[in-house]
């Protein structure tokens, strides 16, 4: 798998992806930003000239025509923003500080009514220049069928609104600029890293399992990409030592039992010609080290099936129950070997599980826990909840216990510690019981016994720690 043309065409695309829409969301608040201040800056305008209107009507509402034409003097002299023209009847001006209406006049027009518009206004600025300034403005027809006409110069609103349009094309540049800065830059990012995860994946095609993938440790998803590469290589990295540490402890383990096989056939075949003993016999201890063969791989079978698709068919079952049978079936193996068996067992233990593998996974641990105790020791299991909630078995015992450097190393397939080499076993039950535990989502705990006392070890505690069954569950 190769992504070289992957992550050539990548990063211009994201850099092109990455200014789209950065200057897509820039432009649309700088147009907000420009419409809002238009209109704020209209609606007020519009809204001082219906303030000056209302002002100038009611002069003339409440002190007639001459008054009203006294205030238009008044205010032309004084200066202002504003436009003001009184006409008559006919539509022949009275007075103001405009010669003309800007708005056609419409005689018919009742008194009390308004026609709004907006226009340009024709002046001349100090230098001579004339200009053509933006005004708006209303006309309405007074009680006595007079005209009166208020506007308002918006020139200096319309100068404004220029210079921020001028302003805004410049943010909008810098928006631009910016963009595509931030995008080249995120895009290297993402090259660099993406050629990071593409020399790691080549490294593991060429057979290098050792390399991993950089981790920058920003939290980001290209973060998450690369630790989830190097979990799944470290996991992969460990299947295959395994498959390798499998290879040559099977090849250890199978070496006697094979020998011994090829021995008893060899001297049943000797001695039957011979007529010294009866091949029969001969022939019963080679089956039983072929039936032992047999398990060894049958075992290895089902740890495999455990690991690749979890536990076949789960039920809701009662723990108790399954550890009750347990310690009955056990018990009877343990004072054989004079060897002290006790349980301790909690009703209502609700877990989801098969119960053929939990069975075998606890009759590991009990058989353990009885060929390694001396006589005269402990053997002591028990069920019970722990305080997280989980479900736990545990067997206990007063044999040689296992030395906490080996704790995580004797759960691995066909791992036996020096001291276990002289009794019968392949290596595979702790390593079963492990597989038994992740497939029901739980876990081994390995632990001190309950210590050293007469002539006995300090002894082991091993625990099946396993998750209790979801609430509404039923078998």
């Amino acid at each position: 798998m190769r992504l070289p043309s992957l992550l050539r065409r990548t990063p211009f695309r994201l850099t092109l992806l990455f200014l789209a829409l950065f200057v897509a969301a820039a432009g649309a608040i700088l147009a907000y930003v420009y419409f809002a201040s238009a209109s704020e800056a209209q609606g007020r305008a519009k809204a001082d000239v219906e303030i000056e209107l209302g002002a100038l009507t009611a002069i003339h509402r409440t002190r007639g025509i001459d008054a009203l034409n006294q205030a238009l003097v008044e205010r032309s002299i004084r200066g202002g923003p504003y436009l003001y023209l009184l006409t008559d009847k006919a539509g022949k001006t009275i007075t103001g500080n405009i010669t003309e209406s800007p708005i056609d006049i419409d005689l018919s027009l009742p008194a009390g009514a308004s026609d709004w518009e907006t226009f340009r206004l024709t002046d001349t600025d100090a230098q001579g220049k004339v200009q053509r300034r933006r005004s708006i403005g209303v006309i309405t027809t007074l009680a006595g069928g007079e005209h009166l006409f208020v506007g308002q110069d918006i020139g200096d609103i319309e100068a404004y609104l220029a210079r921020l349009t001028q302003a805004l094309w410049g943010a909008m540049a810098l928006v631009m600029l910016l963009g595509l800065a931030g995008g080249l830059y995120i895009s290297r990012r993402v090259e660099n890293a993406m050629a990071g995860l593409n020399r790691v994946v080549q490294s593991v095609q060429d057979g290098d399992l050792k390399v991993r993938a950089p981790v920058r440790h920003t939290g980001d998803e290209l973060d998450e990409l690369g630790q989830g590469l190097n979990t799944m290589l470290d996991r992969l990295e460990a299947s295959m030592s395994s498959i390798r540490h499998a290879g040559d402890a099977i090849a250890h383990d199978l070496r006697s039992p094979l020998t011994r096989m090829r021995a008893k056939l060899e001297v049943a075949l000797i001695d039957a010609e011979a007529g010294k003993i009866d091949g029969v016999d001969a022939l019963g201890i080679a089956l039983d080290e072929a039936d032992h063969l047999l398990k060894t791989f049958n075992t290895v079978l089902a740890i495999a099936r455990l690991q690749a698709g979890g536990a076949p068919d789960p039920k809701v079952m009662d723990a108790a129950d399954l550890a009750a049978d347990m310690a009955e079936l056990y018990e009877p193996a343990a004072e054989d070997k004079d060897i002290d068996f006790s349980s301790e067992v909690e009703n209502g233990l609700m877990i989801e599980g098969n119960q053929p593998f939990l069975a075998q996974a606890l009759a590991n641990l009990i058989d353990n826990a009885i060929k390694y105790t001396p006589a005269g020791g402990a053997v002591k299991l028990r069920a019970r909840r722990r305080s997280s909630g989980e479900i736990e078995y545990s067997v206990t015992d007063t044999g040689p216990g296992v030395p906490e450097e080996d704790r995580e190393r004797v759960v691995q397939r066909f791992v036996r510690l020096d001291n276990s080499r002289t009794e019968p076993g392949s290596g595979l039950g702790l390593s079963l019981v492990t597989a038994v535990a992740e497939a029901h989502g739980g876990r081994v705990v390995l632990d001190e016994g309950p210590g050293a006392y007469g002539d006995f070890g300090p002894g082991l505690r091993v625990a099946l720690v396993l998750p209790p069954a979801s609430t509404g569950m039923s078998g």
